[in-house]
């Protein structure tokens, strides 16, 4: 089967649909009708000799040989958008549209407050951002790329360690008043003082509490009645005075400067957790992509 045209044509048809969710949606991106929409992919289906969608009167799911057509088209697409810009404007510009699967931590606390210097600095880019507490598959999904804290899973995705930023363990002066301050991690046991459990969306387990200091780890059994998924009621729950927290120093580098949290163990400071960006091209990141992790690197490499 050879490569035309209408192939080409098809599969920006393909990735309009996926972006989209929905053929009424593509037509608006592309400026066609529904069933216009729904003849183009029926042409590359059959030109294919595969079926991409599962329809229903109400949804448009792709199927297993879609999305291995998606994730391998994606990248594909995104070099020849950057390859005709570049040919049109004589130069490679951070233009277009980015969407950006985000930690949810991450974007809440060190992300959103300074995402206007990225949106100034690059007048030409669309930026969406959304947050989920799990990876998912971010090419069915159509993201560019992924910005997540934690070891990234095995997969076909590229993955760019940004930063590995230390575990700080935190209380505001609030609760130090009322329970005072503890010496050493161990008296974090037993009934003494109130700890705040964090579980792993992606595992369901609750993080241990660990201390490094060069080569020696301490396991701390802590037992708090307070359990949160979510980085940003954590947060909320330990600047409020309600108990003591271990958090990541990236996302809470203003609480600390500020003097709302306080650091209790700067003597075991060798806990580090990392920040990884993941895409799907096997080949160079487009130039947006590139900004936006330069941009990403440059917020959080004083911390």
């Amino acid at each position: 089967m050879a490569f035309d045209e209408r192939i080409l044509n098809g599969m920006s048809v393909f990735t309009a649909v996926v972006d989209g969710g929905s053929f009424a949606a593509a037509g608006e991106m592309l400026d066609m009708s529904p069933p216009g929409v729904s003849r183009a992919i029926a042409r590359l289906e059959a030109r294919l000799g595969i079926r991409l969608f599962d329809r229903t009167t109400r949804s448009v799911r792709l199927t297993d040989e879609g999305r291995r057509l998606h994730a391998q088209v994606m990248p594909l697409l995104a070099g020849l958008e950057e390859a005709a810009a570049g040919a049109a404007e004589g130069a490679t510009r951070v233009r277009g549209r980015l969407r950006v699967h985000l930690d949810p931590l991450f974007s809440r606390l060190v992300l959103a407050p300074r995402i206007s210097e990225f949106m100034d600095a690059h007048p030409q880019l669309q930026v969406e951002l959304a947050t989920r507490d799990q990876l998912g598959d971010i090419v069915a999904d159509g993201f560019d790329l992924a910005v997540r804290f934690g070891e990234p899973p095995d997969s076909s995705l590229v993955a760019r360690k940004l930063l590995e930023t230390r575990i700080v363990t935190v209380a505001s002066p609030a609760y130090l008043r009322r329970h005072g301050r503890p010496e050493h991690p161990q008296e974090l046991e037993g009934d003494r003082h109130v700890c705040i459990e964090f579980r792993d969306p992606a595992t369901g387990h609750t993080f241990p509490w660990e201390f490094h200091r060069k080569r020696k780890r301490v396991t701390v059994r802590t037992s708090g009645r307070l359990v949160v998924n979510d980085g940003g009621t954590m947060h909320s729950a330990c600047v409020a005075g309600y108990g003591i927290a271990q958090v990541m120093a990236v996302a809470t580098a203003p609480l600390l400067a500020s003097g709302k949290l306080v650091e209790l163990f700067p003597d075991w400071p060798d806990e580090r957790f990392p920040l990884y960006a993941l895409y799907p091209s096997r080949h160079h990141p487009s130039a947006k992509v590139r900004a936006f992790l330069d941009f990403v690197v440059a917020l959080t490499t004083a911390v």
